[in-house]
């Protein structure tokens, strides 16, 4: 996958693909949305060169579609205006082969545009990371990052009462019953899930980097290696969750990266590693002075990370997570220290860099990258001064300030005028009318609790 893929796929791309792949029967053609989802077309293999001269048409609003794939009219898009299409335009470097699929399948990565003007369209999260990376590099601040997703395995069926349950390994008699963190023997127990998403990912390009058992029972996590290329990096988050879903499924398990699927359980985070280049690719946190810009990032991050919690915390769901361990309810940092938001791993030199830890799995990474380099970038140029490192387990109470529940939260990335500065105000808005529209239509039905309470 070329850095970046910005240039569109050609003609020729494809026929040198479809030449090495005489088998295949079927291309995928999607674009990423504003959740993180891939939406598009699946295309006969007899038509598929179509997309790589005319592009693929369908609703442009998919960019915005709620976690449904829904659309709600937002700011007059999507129902009054007709729901007109765009044309998805295949992005050079993309074209990959999907090995969990039960036929011979390609897929194919695209970019939104305009149908006439053949132009990205503003609303694409990836748009909108273009331009704060853009706004990085005016300010000659050159961003590496890095992903991390937890989730779990859950079993297809429900259970009696509509709930779910965790899922029974390939070759085992059971589902997990106790935790297994950082355990070995549960990286083997799930070595032929591991090795297919392995085996998957390098297929497709995407440099997922290990796996470890997490502190959930059935919880893992999958990092990716650094890119020096923001926008390669938040499209590895969600071309790895595509292949975790997909391998997952083909063996007869759902993946899920909801933020709180369980309630006595530890929620699923999307970790953002970032750290700060030269013009000659060296890490400046690890160079002398380094302490002095990582800390004015650190501050950068502290100032908005409430501002941003909306875009890293996106549904009634994302909420619960905050109750739980390990999840960051004020805005502190420390050194080698999993308690707060911002956490400095032990690493020195090349790898000095920070974690923000404030993200659930289920928000986009895109957005959520963006709003992290909106705030590196804000404490850097401002030399903003964070606050004292924690030292130890963070036992202090929900910071006052922190956003109580998704209204509050949306109302506040709306409101930004500091995250303004980075993301567009317009954006902003169409988000937040967004999720507030999707909540009310969860919200829409009666919760079977609601009797046990209030009946």
């Amino acid at each position: 996958m070329t850095a970046g893929h910005r240039e569109s796929a050609s003609l020729d791309e494809w026929h040198e693909f479809a030449r090495a792949h005489p088998q295949l029967s079927a291309l995928d053609a999607f674009i990423i949305d504003v959740n993180g989802n891939t939406l598009g077309k699946r295309l006969a293999i007899e038509d598929a060169h179509k997309a790589f001269t005319d592009g693929v048409l369908f609703s442009s609003c998919a960019l915005f579609a709620d976690v449904r794939g829904l659309g709600h009219n937002v700011q007059g898009m999507g129902g009054s205006d007709g729901d007109p299409d765009g044309t998805a335009q295949p992005l050079a470097g993309t074209l990959r082969s999907v090995p969990w699929a039960r036929a011979s399948t390609a897929q194919v990565l695209c970019s939104m545009r305009h149908i006439t003007e053949r132009q990205p369209l503003w609303f694409d999260p990836r748009e909108v990371l273009e331009g704060v990376v853009a706004h990085c590099h005016a300010a000659r601040i050159f961003p590496v990052v890095a992903c991390e997703l937890e989730f779990y395995l859950v079993d297809p069926r429900r259970t009696e009462n509509g709930g779910i349950a965790l899922a029974t390994l390939p070759g085992k008699s059971g589902p997990p019953r106790r935790a297994a963190n950082l355990s070995v023997d549960a990286l083997e127990e799930a070595s032929a899930f591991l090795n297919g998403v392995a085996d998957a990912a390098r297929e497709q390009g995407v440099p997922a980097s290990g796996a470890v058992a997490e502190y959930g029972i059935g919880q893992y996590e999958i990092n990716l290696r650094h890119a020096s290329d923001p926008l390669l990096a938040a499209d590895h988050a969600v071309l790895l969750k595509r292949i975790i879903k997909g391998v997952a499924q083909s063996m007869g398990m759902v993946a899920t990266f909801m933020a709180k699927p369980f309630p006595r359980q530890t929620g699923s985070g999307l970790h953002v590693h970032v750290s700060i280049a030269d013009s000659a690719g060296v890490n400046r946190f690890g160079l002398e002075g380094g302490e002095k810009i990582l800390q004015e990032a650190i501050a950068g991050m502290q100032e908005l990370m409430f501002d941003s919690l909306g875009l890293c915390a996106p549904s009634f769901n994302s909420y619960r997570r905050y109750l739980g361990s390990f999840v960051p309810t004020t805005k502190d940092w420390g050194h080698n220290n999993r308690a707060v938001a911002f956490r400095i791993p032990a690493a020195h030199g090349p790898g000095r860099r920070i974690e923000h830890r404030v993200a659930g799995a289920d928000a986009s990474p895109h957005l959520v990258v963006a709003a992290v380099l909106a705030a590196l970038l804000h404490g850097m140029t401002h030399h903003l001064q964070p606050t004292n490192p924690i030292e130890g387990r963070n036992l202090s109470a929900a910071d006052p300030a922190l956003p109580n529940g998704l209204l509050a939260a949306l109302e506040r990335v709306e409101q930004s005028k500091l995250l303004a500065q980075y993301i567009p105000a317009r954006y902003l808005a169409l988000y937040s009318e967004l999720k507030r529209k999707e909540y009310a239509a969860f919200i829409d039905e009666l919760f079977s609790r609601e009797y046990d309470f209030y009946l």
